[in-house]
């Protein structure tokens, strides 16, 4: 019962991703077929997150390295309090990957900063992570529907280990920015 389910939303979500006016799909809206478009303008390393076309870009020295679906949070996005569900939006720094019993690993975000806390913004555990111990058997299913509390959740092990490689590679502070 769930697969056929899980397919009907990823066909729907593909979609969806068009409907936007990505010509494309790639999720960048320049009709190219790269994926890259100004995802990734700028030379710092960072992580960006589309979150219309559900995709975590890796991006170093201006360019995409790396680009992967995503599981955003079961409420949508534009968190503003504990427990609401949504992914956050805006700019974060990123901390240091860590293991994970639920999720094999997890990068925390750091949601909601400072200022944001100063406007009255609550939340709390948002990072980047794998799927569910319960998905993994759905591959990259799992990132067809917004199932989190809020983060960012990648499709499989293998994936998240090659965020988190990767985040542990680069130098100085690192930055995640969910559009």
């Amino acid at each position: 019962m769930i697969l056929p389910v899980a397919v009907a939303l990823l066909v729907g979500a593909a979609g969806a991703a068009r409907a936007d006016g990505d010509a494309d799909g790639d999720g960048d809206g320049d009709g190219d077929g790269d994926g890259a478009g100004e995802v990734c303008a700028g030379a710092e390393a960072r992580i960006v997150v589309d979150s219309v076309a559900r995709t975590l870009t890796l991006c170093e020295r201006g360019a995409a390295v790396a680009r992967h679906a995503v599981a955003l949070g079961r409420g949508g996005v534009g968190k503003t309090r504990e427990g609401d569900g949504k992914t956050p939006l805006g700019t974060y720094p990123l901390g240091a990957p860590r293991a994970s019993r639920a999720y094999d690993t997890f990068i925390p975000v750091g949601y909601p900063t400072a200022a944001e806390r100063a406007r009255g913004l609550t939340g709390s555990a948002i990072g980047v992570h794998g799927p569910d111990r319960r998905l993994r058997a759905l591959g990259r299913l799992a990132t067809a529907v917004g199932w989190t509390r809020g983060c960012i959740a990648v499709g499989s092990d293998a994936e998240i280990r090659a965020v988190a490689a990767w985040v542990r590679r680069q130098r100085g502070a690192l930055s995640i920015e969910i559009r």
